[in-house]
């Protein structure tokens, strides 16, 4: 259901109803705060002060502490007001258009502002479960999630988040992701892995999956047949080894993705791949691993991407950017990478 500026038409009485508001069918949009002592909240005072979400399409509803978000509202100056969301009674709950709606989750924590530490983790698994469990009963459309430190959360036995969040779900290893640009985007093969391991890691079956689960993506998402670069591993595309993972791997994983008549060209050179000419040839530049393509794209685009998890039975975003805790409560940080999460769910297909 969409949310507009009149109130909907209901079986209740106008009364109850003093602003604009929607009874929601169904939850299109769940934000998980993440980590608690990150930016993402004085992202969110941000787009919530801005008129953003003025004529957004979809209903939101965020997950997280009600005691932390109103004290670093506080502290930073913001005065915007929390609508709480039971959400065991979320199909019958009243979204109010110009408050944070929120499904309060109780955090042990006591500062309003700290270093980044294990003690959040029990916070943020709480969050996790109540957002996943939403998707499971079908309430979501997509999730947006705030940064998470990964060496305090994980603790090693995930690669990342995407990994988490994939395997917390039962779909671990169909995951596949995607920094996302209207212009050009990227995706890594291998992703938060040691740099020794990535040519133990490569596979044409991985190649092959990871790209038709993006190229379907596309197409499903955007009405789009994409356009595919895909890299080499070594410089230049040329090894003096005796095994080139170009000639074994990449070169095979092309030549069977052509004949599934998917439009992808290479392998090229990594150091050449950004130039200006190759940025308006195609659509995604599918790299080996993580910074092969990740820095480059946050150096052209800087917080105007999005971190994308394809291959799910729902649509994950993160903001890209990182948790960011030495700038936590200085209320400089940039809320872009957010507004255009939000957006892209605006854009895309819903089927």
């Amino acid at each position: 259901m969409l949310l507009t500026e009149d109130p909907p038409v209901v079986p209740l009485a106008p009364a109850e109803y003093p602003e604009p508001c929607v009874v929601i069918e169904k939850v299109l949009i769940i934000i998980i705060s993440g980590e608690p002592y990150s930016i993402f909240f004085e992202i969110l005072f941000k787009v919530y002060k801005s008129n953003f979400l003025k004529n957004y399409k979809y209903p939101i509803i965020i997950i997280g502490s009600k005691k932390i978000m109103e004290n670093q509202m506080r502290l930073m100056k913001y005065d915007i007001k929390i609508n709480l969301i039971n959400k065991d009674k979320i199909l019958s709950s009243k979204i109010l258009k110009k408050k944070i709606n929120l499904i309060n989750v109780d955090s042990k924590l006591k500062k309003t502002f700290s270093k980044i530490t294990s003690k959040s983790n029990e916070y943020i698994k709480k969050c996790f479960d109540i957002g996943l469990e939403l998707m499971n009963k079908k309430i979501g459309y997509g999730i947006i999630n705030g940064p998470i430190s990964k060496k305090h959360f994980l603790k090693k036995k995930y690669s990342g988040i995407t990994e988490y969040i994939s395997n917390k779900i039962g779909m671990g290893g169909k995951e596949v992701m995607l920094i996302y640009n209207k212009k050009l985007s990227v995706v890594p093969i291998t992703t938060h892995i040691p740099l020794k391991n990535v040519t133990k890691q490569i596979s044409i079956n991985k190649i092959v999956k990871k790209v038709e689960t993006i190229n379907n993506f596309y197409i499903e998402k955007m009405s789009k047949k994409p356009r595919f670069a895909i890299t080499g591993v070594n410089p230049h595309c040329e090894t003096t080894s005796f095994f080139s993972e170009e000639k074994k791997i990449i070169i095979p994983s092309i030549n069977k993705l052509k004949k599934k008549k998917i439009k992808i060209f290479g392998p090229i050179s990594a150091d050449t791949a950004f130039l200006k000419s190759n940025i308006k040839k195609y659509d995604v530049i599918i790299g080996m691993y993580h910074d092969q393509v990740l820095t480059p794209i946050k150096a052209i685009y800087e917080f105007d991407a999005i971190n994308i998890t394809t291959g799910l039975n729902f649509i994950r975003i993160s903001p890209d950017h990182g948790t960011n805790n030495e700038m936590l409560g200085k209320n400089l940080s940039d809320e872009l990478s957010l507004k255009k999460s939000l957006s892209f769910f605006n854009t895309i297909n819903e089927s």
